[in-house]
């Protein structure tokens, strides 16, 4: 029998899972299978569609649009460093926000405001 090299391809939901995108493998099929996932730009809902490296995933993650190019297919789910050496992230830079707004001395003072007030009296 002749041997056919063949390019290596695995699962979408199974390469997110493996990628650690997400915790279980059960929640890359729910968001695949909801219509949330392109490949190559284009819509896919079926969780046994197959990637191979050089395809670009768009999916939204934690209010994020995560843009992955996959680099790389694993045998098993790894370590979080060897799971980081299966795709480039090509998403955009997160916008940074701005801290919360400091407490400026109004509303009711606390324990040690009124402590210090006493001693700044005498």
């Amino acid at each position: 029998m002749a041997e056919q090299t063949q390019d290596p391809t695995i699962r979408v939901d199974k390469w997110l899972w493996h990628a650690r995108f997400f915790k279980t493998r059960g929640l890359a099929t729910k968001l695949v299978a909801g219509g949330y996932l392109r490949i190559n730009s284009r819509r896919v809902s079926k969780p046994a569609q197959t990637v191979v490296p050089g395809d670009v995933l768009t999916f939204s993650q934690a209010r994020a649009v995560r843009v992955i190019k996959v680099l790389a297919i694993s045998e098993r789910r790894g370590p979080a460093s060897e799971a980081q050496t299966l795709y480039e992230d090509l998403s955009p830079p997160k916008d940074s926000v701005p801290p919360a707004p400091r407490y400026e001395g109004k509303g009711r003072p606390t324990g040690k405001d009124r402590r210090n007030s006493l001693l700044s009296r005498r």
